[in-house]
């Protein structure tokens, strides 16, 4: 059973840097796309910034700048290195990606279990 499993999330100041983690586990025989998502109280579930498989990223506009999207496919592991963290940054930071089963030929979308990311002002 494919799982997703974030890490790295906390509390921090304003201004302070944080990098989340996103193990993907179970069976797994490729990953295509692989994506943050944020999602603040009260609100929607928003794109932070994805990642193609060749390495290629996309950043929603409010963190282009100050945050790297990157993973290392031998690992099946996404990172999300966040610096110059501000408040509005707050929210359950999910990890998503499209994986490919082993003995499957389908793409399926599975999400993490979300982590906290709290920024003080």
């Amino acid at each position: 059973q494919v799982q997703l499993v974030e890490y790295g999330g906390g509390l921090v100041q304003a201004g302070g840097s944080l990098r989340l983690s996103c193990v993907a586990s179970g069976g797994i025989s490729s990953i295509h796309t692989m994506a943050w998502y944020r999602q603040a109280p009260g609100n929607q579930r928003d794109l932070v910034a994805g990642i193609t498989r060749e390495g290629r990223p996309v950043y929603a506009d409010a963190v282009k700048g100050r945050s790297t999207i990157s993973r290392d496919n031998a690992k099946n592991t996404l990172y999300l290195q966040m610096n110059s963290l501000k408040s509005e940054d707050t929210g359950v930071y999910y990890c998503n990606a499209d994986v490919v089963p082993e003995g499957d030929s389908r793409i399926y979308d599975y999400w993490g279990q979300g982590t906290q990311v709290t920024v003080s002002s």
